[in-house]
C-alpha cells in the first residue's frame, strides 16, 4: 500500500481513538502500530516494538523522572506547598493572580532541576490545583496552569529536547543550556502576562465564595511556615548550586530534593508508615502513567518517520531559500504542527538532520536555530490532539480534557508567537550570554 492512502488511514484512525475517549498512550501506541504493519509489514513492527518501547524508557536520564515526582509527593503529603500557597495569599491580602505567577514560577524551578515536562505537569496537578481552586480559580485555568508551568520544561536547562538536539548538531550542550535562561525567562513572562489576563476576565480575582473565605482564615502556625519557606530555600539552593557547580548530575538532584523533603515531612511531625506508603504509591502510579505516554510517542513517532511526512514537507521548502525569513516561519510552523502531535524528542531525531543544514543556509546558527525549535516545543506540550503537559494534569485531576485545552491553546498561541518573534527580532538575547561567559 502507497505511503499516502497509509497516512490518510492512521490519522483517521488516530482521530477515532482520541474521538471515543482512549487514554492518549494507547491512541499513540495502537496508530502507530497499525501505521508501521501498513508500511512495512509484520516483520519490521516486531523488530520496534521489541526495541524501541524499552530503549525509549531505559534511560539513565529519565531516572529523574520517578525521583522528583517522590520528591513532589513527599512536598504534597507533607503540606509544605499547602503552607506556601496560604502565607502567599496572606502576604498579597487575598490577591489570588499572585498565587497563579507562583505556580508558574514553581514551574519554572522544577524545570530547571528536571526536565521532564510530563512529570512536572502531573505533579502540579495534584500539588497545586487543589490549592488554586479553594483560592478563586476556576478548576480548568487552575489545570491549564498546571500544564503550562510543566510546559517549561522545554526551554529551561537542562531540558532533555536541548541534550538531545546537542547531541545530534554537535552543539555544546552547556552553550544551550545558557543561552536558553533569556529566552526561558522571556516565556515565563508571556504565560504570566496571559494569566492575568484570564484570571482577570474570568472575574475571580478576589476571593468571594464562602469555601474561599473560610481558607483566609486558617491559621497555620509559625513553626510550619518557617519550616516551608526555609525547606523551598533550601531546595532550590541545594539543587541549583548542586547542578551549575558541577557537585551532582539532575538525578542525583531528584534523589537529594527528595531526601530534603523527607526530613521536612519528618520535622513537621507527618512521617508515618501511610505517608510513605501514600507517597510511594502515586509516585509508581504518576511516573507509570509517564513512561507509559511517551512509549506511545516513540511508537507513534516511528510511524511518522517511517512515512517520511517530515521530509516531504521540508523538501517542498527548497523553492523558498530567497526569502530567509519567510523559510524560518515556515520552519517553525512546522514544528508546530509537528508538536501538536508527537513528543519533543521524536520531533528532533526525526527532523534536526533535515532542517538544521536549511536553517544555516539561510543564516540561523545551529545554536539559534535550537532555541527557537525548544520555544515551540514548550508550546506543542500544551495543543491539541496530543499536548502531553495537559494530559498528564488531566490523569490527575479528573479534569475533562476539552476543559483544559480551551485554556491552554491560549498560552500555547500567545508564547508560540510573541517568543519566537522577539528572538528573531533580537537575536543577542539569544547569544549575549554565551559570548560573554
Amino acid at each position: 500500500m502507497g505511503e499516502i492512502p497509509v497516512i490518510i488511514i492512521t490519522l483517521t484512525l488516530f482521530i477515532a481513538l482520541l474521538s471515543i475517549g482512549l487514554h492518549i498512550s494507547t491512541v499513540l501506541l495502537l496508530s502507530g502500530i497499525v501505521g508501521i504493519y501498513l508500511l512495512s509489514g509484520v516483520q519490521a513492527l516486531t523488530g520496534i516494538l521489541e526495541l524501541d518501547p524499552f530503549n525509549r524508557v531505559a534511560s539513565y536520564t529519565l531516572t529523574t523522572i520517578p525521583l522528583f515526582i517522590l520528591m513532589s509527593q513527599f512536598i504534597m503529603h507533607a503540606d509544605i506547598v499547602k503552607y506556601l500557597y496560604s502565607l502567599v495569599f496572606k502576604l498579597t491580602r487575598g490577591v489570588s493572580s499572585v498565587l497563579g505567577v507562583f505556580t508558574i514560577l514553581l514551574g519554572g524551578f522544577l524545570g530547571a532541576v528536571s526536565g521532564s515536562g510530563s512529570a512536572i505537569s502531573a505533579s502540579l496537578g495534584q500539588i497545586a490545583v487543589p490549592e488554586l481552586k479553594k483560592r478563586g480559580y476556576k478548576e480548568d485555568l487552575a489545570g491549564a496552569i498546571a500544564a503550562v508551568s510543566g510546559s517549561l520544561s522545554s526551554i529551561i536547562p537542562p531540558a532533555i529536547g536541548l541534550i538531545i538536539y546537542g547531541a545530534l548538531t554537535q552543539t555544546p550542550i552547556g552553550d544551550l543550556f545558557i543561552a536558553s535562561i533569556i529566552p526561558g525567562i522571556l516565556m515565563i513572562i508571556i504565560f504570566i502576562i496571559v494569566l492575568m489576563f484570564l484570571h482577570k476576565r474570568s472575574k475571580r480575582e478576589v476571593i468571594e465564595t464562602e469555601e474561599a473565605q473560610s481558607i483566609e482564615l486558617d491559621n497555620y502556625s509559625a513553626k510550619q511556615y518557617t519550616v516551608a519557606i526555609l525547606t523551598g530555600l533550601f531546595i532550590v539552593g541545594a539543587i541549583f548550586g548542586g547542578i551549575y557547580l558541577g557537585i551532582f548530575t539532575p538525578t542525583e538532584a531528584g534523589a537529594v530534593g527528595a531526601f530534603i523533603s523527607l526530613i521536612t515531612a519528618a520535622i513537621l511531625g507527618k512521617v508515618n508508615v501511610n505517608f510513605i506508603k501514600k507517597s510511594l504509591r502515586s509516585t509508581l502510579e504518576i511516573t507509570t502513567m509517564v513512561m507509559v505516554i511517551m512509549i506511545g510517542a516513540q511508537v507513534f513517532g516511528k510511524f511518522i518517520s517511517l512515512s517520511r511526512i517530515p521530509r516531504k514537507v521540508l523538501e517542498m521548502l527548497e523553492p523558498l531559500m530567497g526569502m530567509p525569513l519567510l523559510i524560518i516561519i515556515l520552519l517553525l510552523i512546522i514544528y508546530f504542527i509537528l508538536f501538536m502531535f508527537l513528543e519533543g524528542a521524536a520531533v528532533i531525531l526525526m527532523t534536526v538532520p533535515i532542517t538544521v543544514p536549511l536553517a544555516q543556509a539561510v543564516g540561523i546558527s545551529p545554536l539559534e536555530f535550537g532555541i527557537l525549535i525548544s520555544a515551540i516545543g514548550t508550546a506543542g506540550l500544551l495543543t491539541p490532539p496530543v499536548g502531553l503537559c495537559v494530559y498528564s494534569v488531566a490523569g490527575v485531576t479528573k479534569i475533562p480534557i476539552e476543559n483544559l485545552f480551551k485554556y491552554s491553546l491560549i498560552f500555547a498561541t500567545a508564547a508560540s508567537i510573541a517568543v519566537p518573534a522577539i528572538l528573531l527580532n533580537f537575536p543577542e538575547l539569544m547569544t549575549f550570554l554565551v559570548n560573554n561567559k
